[in-house]
């Protein structure tokens, strides 16, 4: 084997025997801290990767990718401007809706609600709510019958379920001597829903859209169009080209999308994403001060072996070679380990989290308190890739130290007492 003698002498002594072997104990030791470091570090980004997932799939299940408005509030030629803007070659589906707020009321129950108009033969192409039906069917809204899909939550709030009758006031109305009255129309609940966002499933009613444009008295207008897009990311830059396509009187339209709408949210999970790295990036500290202590016990066990290869020709630059193919293997397979255990702990980690339940009879996500009972995961090989190279920097720079240290011997006076 044509390989140098630094890296042979390196690599022998990482499996000395002497005193018990102590030296390769403690190596090892520093290889398995250093691996579970790399592996937890992995497994919780993996989980907060999944959650962002998950809950971004849930917003996008009940709201659209992006959203154009009229500046009036209305948008009169909206077949048209749904036809163009649906010859964008990003553009998925283009859905139209009557939006405005109401007020929902069962008895002495009443709840503040956003109401939308849709229709439902279009509202499946753009968003996934169909498939959230906890009772009833999305497609039970028929113009003219006045029928409503509630949130669950609001559901449980008004203390109702699929056919019964909630009446709908709305902010507009007529003033009569007895003062101002608002319009008042009975709905019946014909499905209901369950997203599990609680913004949604408190605060959103659908209705047909023939229904609300007659309730808040639009006409043949309609407040916006939804848009579908084959890659939600784009929304901010779709939106705005698909605006100026269908801007036919010069007027302008608002725009907006779902980045925009949950800006904070998503900026803390990123936020929390970063705070957790740092965190637990001090067991991966650690590891690398315990692979410090590891060379330091080495060079000096190996101060005579040292002081003879010095003796015979060996400069210091040899030494500290020697002790960086030392620390160079640990941090290595440490690292290696740490990210295939990781791998596959976040690839299973709903199937570990159900083992440990079971075995110590123990419920880590109740589905009654949060919402979902499940631990998502979502491997990024970015963020394995981020870890990895983190842990090889750390503990090439505990190397540097104790190979310093080594090539720093001094042959005379590690042979004086031998």
């Amino acid at each position: 084997m044509n390989l140098p003698y630094e890296w042979l002498i390196g690599t022998r002594y990482l499996r000395s025997a002497h005193r018990s072997g102590l030296v390769s104990f403690v190596a090892s030791m520093s290889v398995i801290g250093l691996a579970l470091g790399v592996a937890v570090l992995i497994v919780v980004l993996s989980v907060l990767n999944g959650f962002e997932r998950e809950l971004r799939s849930r917003m996008l299940a009940v709201t659209s990718h992006a959203t154009i408005t009229g500046v009036d509030g209305s948008i009169a030629d909206w077949r048209k401007a749904q036809a163009d803007a649906a010859r964008e070659p990003e553009v998925v589906a283009v859905v139209p809706f009557v939006e405005s707020r109401g007020l929902l009321a069962n008895g002495e129950r009443v709840a503040g609600v956003m109401v939308r108009g849709v229709l439902p033969e279009e509202e499946v192409k753009a968003v996934g709510l169909g498939a959230r039906m906890r009772g009833g069917t999305f497609d039970s809204l028929q113009p003219g019958k006045y029928q409503i899909i509630l949130g669950s939550a609001l559901a449980e709030e008004l203390a109702v379920k699929v056919g019964d009758k909630v009446a709908l006031m709305t902010p507009e109305g007529s003033f009569t001597p007895a003062g101002f009255q608002p319009r008042v129309k009975r709905f019946t609940v014909s499905a209901i829903f369950e997203s599990g966002m609680y913004e949604f499933d408190r605060g959103l009613a659908l209705t047909h859209m023939k229904d609300a444009a007659t309730l808040y008295r639009l006409g043949d207008r309609v407040t916006g169009l939804r848009l579908a897009l084959k890659d939600p990311f784009l929304a901010p830059l779709v939106v705005r080209t698909v605006a100026r396509a269908i801007d036919y009187d010069g007027r302008g339209y608002y725009v907006n999308d779902w980045t925009h709408d949950h800006l904070n949210f998503f900026r803390n999970v990123e936020l929390t994403k970063s705070m957790m790295f740092f965190i637990l990036l001090i067991v991966v500290v650690v590891a690398a001060i315990n692979l410090v202590a590891t060379l330091v016990m080495i060079v000096k066990e190996k101060q005579t072996d040292i002081a003879i290869l010095r003796t015979i020709g060996a400069a210091p630059v040899n030494v500290l070679r020697m002790f960086l193919v030392q620390g160079a293997l640990i941090g290595l397979v440490g690292t290696i380990a740490g990210a295939l255990l990781g791998w596959v702990l976040a690839l299973n980690v709903t199937e570990t989290i159900h083992g440990i339940e079971s075995v110590f009879g123990i419920k880590f996500l109740d589905a009654s308190v949060y919402i979902m009972s499940d631990l998502p995961s979502e491997v990024r090989v970015a963020d394995v890739l981020q870890v990895s190279l983190t842990a090889l920097a750390l503990s090439a720079l505990a190397t540097i130290y104790p190979a310093w240290r080594a090539s720093r011997t001094l042959p005379a006076e590690a042979l004086r007492h031998e």
